[in-house]
């Protein structure tokens, strides 16, 4: 009698994914924030669109905050596609290619 891995339901794995990327936003945003105070001795601007704001400081909060709140949460879904392609043996539907199998969602990226 064989094992099946049993199918994860595309929901609870949509959840999830919205869990760990809220989580990995807040860690990437307090991360964030503590390297801009480190780095220029005061906090990120509030409102990069004030006036009051310089340019060059506007300019560099939003590059900054953008890149890293995007790659965040890219790392977050990855990783949560990874997970569910284990549990289960394929991506989640949403991922699925034609003809994509487990074995090479899971392979590492060169």
């Amino acid at each position: 009698m064989s094992k099946k891995k049993k199918a994860k339901n595309p929901k609870v794995f949509s959840a999830g994914t919205a869990l760990a990327t809220i989580a990995a936003g807040m860690a990437a945003k307090t991360a964030l924030t503590a390297a801009w105070r480190a780095s220029t001795g005061k906090n990120p601007p509030a409102n990069p669109a004030d006036p009051d704001v310089e340019l060059w400081e506007a300019v560099a909060w939003a590059v900054a905050s953008g890149t890293v709140m995007a790659l965040a949460r890219m790392f977050a879904a990855r990783k949560s596609a990874e997970y569910y392609a284990r549990s289960t043996g394929h991506l989640p539907p949403e991922l699925q290619k034609d003809g994509q199998d487990a074995s090479k969602a899971s392979a590492p990226a060169h």
